[in-house]
């Protein structure tokens, strides 16, 4: 029978220039390694309180109730709008990728009554756009995705917040892709909730989902109903105001996070270890000094793909600093490319979805792999890569371009 048991784990060296996950820091995952200990013991229970005020410098906010959800980001992003949304809400969604429609979807999960706006892939929403829905659809909350790696555009805010305000409308972003790359400001721009996850610009993997919440967003949440055996009165689960889950019904994760540290789960211990040392690195480095190192990091990967005479999609005075898509070229297949770079090389770019698929790949520079080594080596890779499937490229023409980018950084 043991013939039958696989080898320890050992997965194959990979450099992942993809839209995520990323490489992760090193000391994300050494932290990782560190022993476990008990849920309630002081030194996790101080842990976690460490933990939220680290994230409090990465959301820029002062809002008490920050923490993580355990999960991947998708968790966060479920556990902010089952707990912010009753039954028959009306929820508007402005959608301008894959991302929105996941907004949209997991808002009708929550029975919300949901409209949304649409803007072709490649562009993003003007506040007045959002403004006029605001004013037609009368909705209690918006959910707005600020950076969608689909479609790689980076949807401003800082506008969004105040014009929710005026209407009384909550303002949700899903800051997943763009958390640490790209500017955020959740106090300056009035955001009631933002959720994000640890494997794009935070450097971490997948499993642990940061999420801030406003003062006016914990009273929604504190008012929803719930069912908490032993210590509150059980809830009608046919009540409309009633949470539908359990393991995202913030109220009770804020219990948890909170003072009187109510059992609600047990918490990922490792992942709350890697968490914290993501958050720890990017405030050690510079909250601005990391979303500069990525912003330079894109500009220098635009400089490269752009000389190698890729076509480079959407509206660029808006695509986020950590990825980038271009146009794969006429006769290139382009999963072919894709599995050349992986095979030969180590190095993994994507594909999209929907009307992108086929169409182009997306190249991430982010989090521990926002560095000068990391982009000129895909970009000496992917020269090699094109000129195989017979496109014409200037010798080094994409690296020396990047290269001039960081050149004129220094």
């Amino acid at each position: 029978m043991t013939d039958s048991i696989p080898d320890p784990i050992s997965p194959p060296a990979r450099l992942l220039m993809g839209p995520g996950p990323i490489s992760a820091y090193p000391s994300v995952l050494t932290a990782m390694s560190a022993p476990l200990v008990g849920q309630y013991d002081p030194f996790m229970t101080a842990t976690m309180a460490e933990t939220q005020e680290l994230y409090r410098g990465v959301f820029a906010t002062r809002n008490d109730a920050t923490l993580l959800v355990d999960g991947t980001s998708r968790a966060g992003i479920e556990a902010a709008l089952v707990s912010l949304i009753r039954p028959g809400d009306r929820v508007l969604v402005p959608v301008f990728g894959r991302f929105g429609h996941l907004l949209a979807e997991i808002a009708e999960r929550a029975m919300a009554e949901v409209h949304t706006i649409e803007t072709e892939w490649g562009q993003v929403f003007p506040p007045s756009a959002v403004e006029e829905a605001i004013i037609r659809v009368r909705p209690a909350l918006v959910a707005l995705v600020q950076g969608d790696t689909s479609t790689t555009m980076n949807q401003p805010l800082d506008e969004i917040g105040a014009i929710c305000a005026r209407h009384g409308v909550l303002f949700y972003t899903d800051a997943t892709a763009s958390l640490g790359g790209n500017d955020f400001e959740a106090d300056e721009w009035g955001l009631d909730a933002a959720t994000a996850g640890l494997q794009k610009c935070l450097g971490g993997p997948s499993g642990s989902a940061p999420i801030t919440l406003s003062e006016r967003a914990v009273e929604v949440v504190r008012s929803r109903r719930r069912i908490e055996a032993g210590i509150r009165e059980p809830g009608d689960p046919s009540a409309p105001d009633f949470v539908r889950s359990n393991y995202f019904d913030l109220g009770m994760i804020l219990d948890y996070w909170g003072p009187r540290r109510l059992n609600h789960h047990t918490e990922a211990t490792s992942m709350l270890y890697g968490a914290r040392e993501c958050a720890r690195l990017l405030l050690l480095e510079g909250r601005r000094a990391v979303i500069a190192r990525h912003r330079l990091a894109g500009r220098a990967m635009l400089a490269g793909v752009e000389a190698l005479g890729l076509a480079v999609f959407g509206d660029v005075a808006h695509k986020m600093n950590n990825v980038v898509a271009v146009e794969i070229p006429t006769g290139v297949p382009g999963d072919a490319a894709r599995t050349a770079l992986l095979d030969d090389f180590g190095i993994e770019i994507g594909t999209s979805f929907g009307p992108l698929h086929g169409r182009v790949w997306r190249i991430g520079t982010m989090g521990y792999n926002a560095r000068k080594d990391a982009v000129l080596i895909t970009l000496a890779a992917l020269e090699t890569v094109l000129a195989r499937f017979g496109v014409a490229v200037p010798a080094g023409g994409g690296v020396e371009a990047a290269a001039d980018v960081y050149a004129g950084a220094e």
